[in-house]
């Protein structure tokens, strides 16, 4: 079992001071294994910090990190299952599926999270899991008319089955919600009577990590 943060949008202190209180509550040190984060951090202030709720952070450039070296693009693999984060701008039109799934099917993830929209999203489609985290702080954006609802989402691996957990502040109280994805694996083949010994092939070991690009 992984507990992945799934983060990102946060324009601090460009647009926000910080994140919410009852947020920072949450994010308890030493719980959570890995942040994946969806981009626009905007300050390293802010980076060190989710540094310090968990070791393994992977930040993708927003369209206001332009003062940071974060990568594009990052793919990580929790065997089986291959997430790809975005920060979402490269999507036309912005947030379409259509267009965030020909990126999952070029990056071949199984699971891609994007952001920019502020506005969470967790969806199967085309075989694949999509989610957005939204936006933690609920920074505006000239996407909505309104204020977006504050929040982010846990991700709870679990071999094939990626359980996520979405975190709203509404009306001042934290709402959480239950999403489930299963990726579909194919059958193992039935050993033919040559095979010698009736071995098997162990699975493969998960790659390491892509270098984090620092600030």
């Amino acid at each position: 079992m992984v507990l992945v943060l799934v983060i990102g949008d946060l324009y601090i202190p460009h647009r926000v001071h910080d994140l919410p209180a009852k947020f920072r509550k949450l994010l308890v040190p030493g719980k959570i294994q890995q942040i994946l984060c969806t981009g626009n951090v905007c300050d390293r202030e802010t980076y060190e910090y989710l540094r310090t709720v968990a070791g393994d952070v992977h930040v993708v450039r927003g369209d206001y990190d332009e003062n940071s070296n974060f990568p594009l693009s990052v793919t990580v693999v929790h065997s089986p299952i291959k997430m790809g984060v975005i920060h979402g701008h490269q999507c036309v039109p912005t947030g379409d599926l259509d267009a965030l799934s020909a990126i999952a099917r070029q990056m071949d993830v199984d699971v891609l999270i994007s952001g920019h929209t502020h506005t969470f999203q967790a969806i199967e489609y085309d075989g694949r899991f999509f989610v957005n985290p939204g936006s933690a702080t609920g920074a505006w954006t000239g996407l909505h008319n309104s204020d977006p609802t504050p929040s982010f989402a846990l991700m709870d691996i679990q071999g094939p089955v990626v359980v996520t957990y979405v975190y709203q502040l509404i009306d001042g109280e934290v709402r959480v919600e239950k999403i489930e994805y299963r990726k579909e694996t194919p059958a193992p083949p039935i050993p033919s009577s040559s095979s010698v010994g009736g071995a098997t092939v162990g699975p493969q070991s998960i790659p390491s990590s892509p270098q984090q690009a620092v600030w």
